[in-house]
């Protein structure tokens, strides 16, 4: 697909006002959206990284949300060195600026499975970053790729680390904690027993606990007793 001259009028023809409407009501500070649905745009995805996906994220407009919601889908579907595909990371984490794009972007880095410590160690920098989406990145990519035995510890320390006091940098934190648990419940427990979250995160991660099929209700309640006040 040229995807300089086909493209829009494809998203076009897919998009759907309703859509629009609805997903940008639940998406804010997002670009302005076409209303196309994700499993299409996952398609164009496929295809786009199949050919020069190198030109697509270097000249792709981010007019649109579907745009960049197409270069997050991109950077997971490319088949490129390793350190290629990160420094097409380091150019697209900084125009992230809601929570639908960052997640697509961490949720579809599938790369990040086959090189998890040079992908682990490129975190880290945006770990260090004062800024409520690239923690979110962290957050969200941890979660997503490496809740795994040889990760868990390095995850739940790294948890510690993003204090950036966003809303969504605190939801992202809270999240993997909670799914950590529900995979892991030994290793985060002991976590949660000693830890340096902010009380808000430490108690939405509770409240996502509480309200996972995967955890035992005997745990729901031994948690919840020990909310912070």
């Amino acid at each position: 697909m040229d995807w300089r001259t086909e493209l829009e009028p494809r998203l076009r023809a897919l998009a759907g006002e309703h859509q629009a409407k609805f997903s940008s009501g639940l998406t804010p500070n997002c670009k302005p959206m076409l209303g196309v649905r994700l499993p299409e745009l996952r398609k164009i995805a496929k295809e786009i990284a199949r050919t020069d996906y190198r030109s697509f994220l270097e000249e792709c407009p981010d007019t649109y949300f579907e745009y960049e919601t197409l270069q997050a889908y991109v950077l997971g579907y490319a088949k490129d060195d390793i350190e290629v595909i990160l420094s097409y990371g380091d150019r697209f984490v900084p125009k992230i600026h809601d929570w639908s794009v960052n997640d697509s972007f961490c949720q579809n880095f599938t790369i990040a499975r086959k090189y998890p410590e040079r992908v682990f160690d490129w975190l880290m920098g945006y770990a260090k970053k004062e800024e409520e989406f690239p923690q979110r990145v962290v957050a969200v990519l941890l979660m997503s790729h490496f809740l795994v035995p040889e990760y868990i510890d390095k995850v739940l320390a790294v948890m510690d680390m993003l204090q950036y006091d966003g809303y969504y940098t605190k939801m992202g934190v809270a999240w993997c904690v909670a799914t950590a648990y529900a995979k892991f419940p030994k290793e985060t427990a002991k976590y949660l027993g000693k830890n340096e979250l902010q009380d808000w995160t430490y108690n939405k991660a509770i409240q996502k606990m509480c309200e996972s099929y995967r955890v035992e209700d005997e745990d729901k309640a031994y948690w919840k007793a020990r909310k912070r006040k």
